[in-house]
């Protein structure tokens, strides 16, 4: 599947905002399957602890909210994917959370899919009340507790930071299993076991090599399987790597070379950073013809 990431911070499109939700129409004429935007709730001046070098950006640089965004998107769409790459769930809390997904799932037609994560910045958590120390402990019981939620009717949930008894949250997700859940990371065991009890995919970590994706879908897959599961169910974002030509821009024909090893790897979505290969979007009709059309190539 290709996806690409649209950029919901930093800068708004010429004209505005509102040309993100143009753009994920043209992506979706285009031919591309799946958009993905991305979260920060709150910044904090201290970026330091951001996992893969220095923060591109700064603390003032605006973030749109990513479910509002796609609930945007979902109205001007009909067919493409919609998709987070990562929300952090734990900052709205499990039973919105678990709503608003669901609600988006409805008003999209089923085509919601979520990466989830415990996020990198404590200030976030400083500003929604929540202790940092326990953010992967929060993660992991939200996802079950959204599980429960979108499957049961009423539903009830113990856990150590979630707990709920005979409620009802309606509607439910289009799936009966629910709406998809990729968690990032490293496969970590905590890792493993989020997703082998209430997840269905893996979103390595940025920068992750390919002999890296396929060390995680394989140790991934295997878990599954351990646990009764179906391993040929797993889902894997694996990220185009940026190659740049000799005067040092992205090379999208290049980068796409990169592509049969990252399915080999067991990716089963390659995403792409659009605004790395079309900064301008004036430019992305063209863009996006040149990368569905290099992307069925491969």
């Amino acid at each position: 599947m290709l996806s690409i990431t649209l950029p919901n911070y930093a800068a708004a499109p010429a004209g505005g905002w509102r040309g993100l939700v143009d753009l994920a129409k043209a992506a979706e004429d285009a031919g591309v399957e799946r958009v993905v935007v991305v979260d920060h709730v709150v910044m904090g001046r201290d970026t330091s602890a951001y996992p893969t070098g220095p923060f591109p950006g700064t603390p003032e640089m605006p973030w749109l909210e990513p479910l509002t965004v796609l609930g945007a998107i979902a109205g001007a769409t009909s067919r493409i994917r919609l998709a987070t790459g990562i929300v952090i769930p734990a900052l709205r809390g499990a039973a919105v959370f678990a709503k608003t997904a669901a609600t988006l799932d409805q008003m999209s037609g089923g085509r919601l899919e979520l990466g989830v994560g415990t996020g990198w910045q404590r200030a976030e958590y400083d500003a929604a009340g929540l202790p940092w120390e326990a953010r992967g402990r929060m993660l992991t019981d939200l996802m079950g507790a959204c599980r429960t939620l979108w499957r049961a009717s009423p539903a009830t949930y113990e856990s150590e930071t979630v707990s709920f008894g005979e409620v009802w949250c309606e509607p439910r997700p289009v799936r009966p299993e629910g709406v998809p859940l990729l968690v990032s990371g490293t496969t970590h065991a905590r890792n493993v076991d989020r997703i082998v009890r209430f997840g269905d995919g893996w979103i390595p970590i940025m920068g992750e090599t390919v002999e890296g994706v396929a060390r995680g879908a394989e140790l991934l897959r295997g878990a599954l399987a351990d646990a009764g599961r179906d391993p040929a169910t797993l889902r894997v974002q694996g990220s185009l790597p940026i190659v740049r030509d000799a005067s040092g821009r992205p090379d999208l024909a290049g980068s796409l070379a990169a592509v049969p090893a990252l399915r080999a790897a067991g990716a089963t979505t390659v995403n792409v950073n659009f605004s790395a290969f079309c900064p301008d979007p004036a430019d992305a009709p063209a863009v996006l013809e040149q990368l569905v059309a290099g992307y069925a190539a491969t």
